[in-house]
C-alpha cells in the first residue's frame, strides 16, 4: 500500500512540473531573454516584386542563360560568373513633314489654320527634332542602371515633329510642335493675387518670365521659403550635424537664400490663372529659336487658344501648358492629370515677338497681338480664344475718419481727416491685372486708422 502511494505521488509530481512548464515558462523565457544569433544573410523580401513597373512603359524581355563553369569557390570570386546584360533597344521616330501627315494628327489643323500648307518648305523639319532625341537618349545611357531614372516610353515619344515655317508672302516665321500637354502649375505674384494657389508635388512659385514687382505686398510663397530657410541655417549651426549633412545644407542654405532674395524682387506668372506654354531650354538656344516672353497660340479640336512663352522645361520633355490654358481645353485636368495624352496638340510660336520689359499680362493686348500673327499666316477660320480675367480686384479701401473729440460741424463738405486713407489711384493702363496702391493692399478696411500706415 506504501508502495503505491509513493507511485502515484511520483506520477503527480511529474504531471504538476509539466503543466507547470507548460502555463508558466514563457513568462521566465521572456524575463531572461536570450540574445539571437546574428543572421548570415539579408532578411526575405516580403511581398511580389514586379520590376517590370520599375521600367515606365518598357516591354522587358528577360531570359535566364547558363553555362558549365568551375567549381563554386572559384566562381564566387569571379564578378565575371554572375552578370546582368541591360540593352534598352528604341526606335527613334520620324517626324512629321506635309500638311496630311499634321492632319492625321490633328484633323482640323488645315482648316483652322488654311495659310499653313504654304508655310511648309520641301524640307521643313527644324533641327531641334533631331537635338529633342539624342537628349533623350543621352539620358537614357546615363540612367540606365537606375531604372527608376528612365524616361517612360510615354515621355519618349512626346514629340511628333518640330517644324521651321516661314509665310511666302508677310514672311512671318513660326515654329511649329507637335506632342501632347502636361500642366504646369507653377508661379506666383503677391501684386495680383497675395493668397498662395496651393503647391502640388514638384511645385516652383518662379516662371521665366519675371518682372519687378510693382507693390510692397509679399509673395505668398516668401513666408514659407523663409521657414525653411531658417530651419538649414538652424540645423547647420549644430555641433550634432555631421560634416556630410553639413555640406548638404550649405548648398540647400545657398539656394534657399537665392530664392528668397529673387521672390522679393521679381513677380511672375501664374499657372492657375495665366495663359502660357513651357518649351525646352534648348529650344531657346540658336537662330530664329523660341524665347521666354515669345507669343505663341495653342490649337487643338476646334480651338485656337493665345499665349506667350512663359516658362523653360527639361531639354528632354516636349508638350506643356499652364494649368489654365489645360483646364480650359479640359475641365479634368489638375496639376497631376493632363488634359491630352496624345500627340494632338499644336503649339506655333513665333519666334523674336517678346516685348520689353515685361510685366502682368494684358489679355486684351495678347488677344490683339496673337490676332495680328494669326493673320499673317493666312489667317484662321475660327475666332482666337478670349482669356478672361479670373483674378478678382485688390478691395478698395473704404476713407475712414479719425476720432475727434470736438462735435461734428453741420457743413457736408468737410475735408477728409489727415488719418483717412485715400482710395487707391488707377492702375497703369498696360496692365490687365490692375493692382492697387500699396496702402490698399496692406491696410484691411475693416480696422479704424489715425494715422496712415506707410
Amino acid at each position: 500500500m506504501a508502495l503505491v502511494a509513493a507511485i502515484f505521488i511520483v506520477i503527480l509530481y511529474r504531471w504538476i512540473s509539466q503543466e507547470r512548464l507548460q502555463y508558466f515558462a514563457p513568462a521566465e523565457i521572456k524575463a531572461t531573454p536570450t540574445p539571437e544569433p546574428t543572421p548570415t544573410r539579408p532578411p526575405v523580401i516580403t511581398g511580389k516584386l514586379d520590376t517590370a513597373k520599375l521600367f515606365g512603359g518598357i516591354t522587358l524581355h528577360s531570359t535566364v542563360e547558363t553555362f558549365p563553369g568551375a567549381d563554386a569557390t572559384t566562381e564566387r570570386v569571379d564578378p565575371e560568373s554572375y552578370v546582368l546584360d541591360l540593352k534598352l533597344r528604341a526606335r527613334l521616330p520620324s517626324p512629321n513633314k506635309t500638311i496630311e501627315e499634321l492632319a492625321k494628327i490633328s484633323p482640323r489643323l488645315p482648316s483652322l489654320l488654311p495659310g499653313l500648307a504654304a508655310m511648309l518648305s520641301p524640307d521643313p523639319v527644324s533641327p531641334l527634332f533631331a537635338q529633342l532625341y539624342e537628349t533623350k537618349v543621352k539620358m537614357l545611357r546615363d540612367n540606365l542602371v537606375r531604372l527608376d531614372l528612365l524616361l517612360s516610353r510615354h515621355n519618349f515619344y512626346d514629340c511628333q515633329t518640330v517644324l521651321q515655317l516661314q509665310h511666302p508672302q508677310s514672311h512671318r516665321k513660326a515654329l511649329l510642335l507637335q506632342a501632347d500637354m502636361d500642366v504646369d502649375a507653377d508661379g506666383s505674384d503677391g501684386d495680383r493675387m497675395p493668397v498662395g494657389t496651393g503647391a502640388p508635388t514638384n511645385f516652383k512659385p518662379f516662371t521665366s518670365y519675371k518682372w519687378q514687382k510693382k507693390t510692397p505686398a509679399p509673395n505668398p510663397y516668401l513666408a514659407p521659403t523663409e521657414e525653411k530657410l531658417k530651419r538649414a541655417e538652424d540645423e547647420s549651426a549644430l555641433r550634432t550635424t555631421t560634416p556630410e549633412r553639413k555640406r548638404e545644407l550649405r548648398n540647400a542654405i545657398a539656394q534657399l537664400r537665392a530664392e528668397v532674395a529673387t521672390l522679393k524682387k521679381f513677380s511672375f506668372l501664374i499657372g492657375t490663372t495665366d495663359p502660357y506654354i513651357v518649351i525646352p531650354g534648348a529650344f531657346t538656344h540658336g537662330h530664329d529659336t523660341a524665347k521666354t516672353g515669345d507669343y505663341a497660340v495653342v490649337v487643338f479640336g476646334d480651338g485656337i487658344y493665345p499665349a506667350i512663352v512663359g516658362d523653360i522645361g527639361p531639354n528632354d520633355k516636349v508638350g506643356e501648358a499652364s494649368f489654365r490654358i489645360a483646364k480650359e481645353m479640359n475641365p479634368q485636368s489638375t496639376p497631376y492629370n493632363r488634359p491630352v495624352s496624345e500627340l494632338k496638340v499644336t503649339y506655333l510660336i513665333f519666334p523674336g515677338t517678346a516685348e520689353a520689359p515685361f510685366g502682368p499680362p494684358d489679355l486684351e493686348k495678347l488677344q490683339l497681338r496673337c490676332q495680328k500673327l494669326i493673320d499673317e499666316i493666312g489667317g484662321a477660320t475660327v475666332p482666337l480664344h478670349h482669356w478672361e480675367n479670373i483674378i478678382p480686384p485688390p478691395p478698395t479701401p473704404t476713407p475712414t475718419p479719425s476720432p475727434s473729440p470736438s462735435p461734428a460741424p453741420t457743413s457736408t463738405t468737410m475735408p477728409a481727416p489727415s488719418g483717412s486713407i485715400a482710395p487707391a489711384a488707377s492702375p497703369g493702363a498696360t496692365f490687365a491685372f490692375p493692382t492697387g496702391s500699396p496702402n490698399s493692399t496692406l491696410i484691411p478696411t475693416t480696422s479704424p486708422l489715425v494715422t496712415p500706415t506707410p
